[in-house]
């Protein structure tokens, strides 16, 4: 084990350590990642947008003192810009350069494929890394990436090498860890999901926000924040067209933090909801009548937390 590994083999030291990069993670997550590291798998975290999927390969690398490569899937997203490119324009002025010199064919391509003008891709990024800390590789959000993308991505993940008919195989020396994110637009094929540890994360508890909320907004008053995290609460059972998550937590208590709030009142909440609510139909929904009745028995003294 190295020295970035010293400390993160238990749960236990997983989840202070990430504390320690603000991020609160249960049992069950330290617990995949646990096992994610030792199997040498790749982990695919689903849930809704905003829970803290993308954040914990953030802070991963931090905790592993390991470089983040981050591949963002989108609709027709495809080999190339996933994988490698050959940089064209490049090629062509190295041809040009060669013209009227008594040089063969061969030695010309040879030349002009080689790693020089080999654009990496992120996944390419991350199997040729020299480095021996291994990367953290995030794939995030591959539920917007077709179906034939997470086909391709199988083998990828099966072998960690890929095939360049210029170059040759390049093969990991060390397997970067892998976090895949998906906010479940759509399924995710089976076979992707028999090749990694899953986990589901939902949004958290009341007490787990408030945990949340004070570690990354440190000069929060804890009246403030309990406010914001029972309104949150609330807030989530209603039905929006989407839903806010702890990022927006956070924003919201920095921007009342700005503001030189220090509680939840109907004037604050109502001229401050556009950091929490993103499209046009919940805050046409979210007037004072409604914000008065999320408010209604939410403590605004400190006795009332316990």
């Amino acid at each position: 084990m190295s020295e970035v590994d010293a400390g993160l083999d238990t749960i236990e030291q997983i989840q202070q350590k990430l504390a320690g990069e603000q991020y609160i993670a249960d049992r069950s997550l330290a617990t995949i990642i646990l096992l994610a590291r030792a199997l040498q798998k790749p982990v695919l975290l689903e849930g809704e947008p905003g829970v803290g999927k993308t954040e914990v390969a953030r802070a991963l690398s931090s905790v592993l003192g390991a470089r983040l490569i981050r591949l963002q899937c989108y609709e027709g997203l495809d080999a190339t810009h996933a994988l490698y490119e050959w940089n064209y324009p490049r090629q062509l002025l190295h041809i040009r350069a060669m013209e009227g010199r008594s040089t063969e064919v061969d030695e010309v391509e040879r030349s002009i494929f080689s790693e020089t003008y080999l654009i990496k891709r992120p996944l390419l990024d991350a199997i040729a890394s020299p480095s021996v800390v291994p990367p953290v590789l995030l794939i995030d959000e591959i539920d917007r990436a077709d179906e034939p993308f997470e086909a391709f991505l199988l083998e990828v993940l099966s072998d960690f090498q890929v095939s360049i008919p210029e170059l040759g195989t390049i093969s990991a020396h060390h397997r970067p860890l892998v976090i895949l994110t998906s906010n479940r637009t759509r399924e995710i094929h089976d076979a992707l999901k028999r090749r990694c540890l899953y986990m589901w994360l939902s949004y958290p508890s009341f007490e787990r926000e408030m945990e949340i909320l004070r570690s990354r907004v440190p000069d929060i008053g804890i009246v403030l924040a309990a406010q914001l995290c029972r309104f949150m609460v609330r807030l989530r059972a209603m039905d929006l067209n989407k839903r806010p998550g702890v990022a927006e937590t956070i924003d919201w208590a920095a921007a009342l933090l700005h503001l030189e709030k220090d509680e939840l009142d109907v004037t604050a909440v109502f001229e401050t909801a556009g950091v929490i609510l993103k499209t046009r139909e919940d805050l046409a929904r979210f007037d004072r009548a409604g914000i008065d009745a999320l408010l209604r028995d939410i403590p605004s003294t400190p006795a009332g937390y316990g």
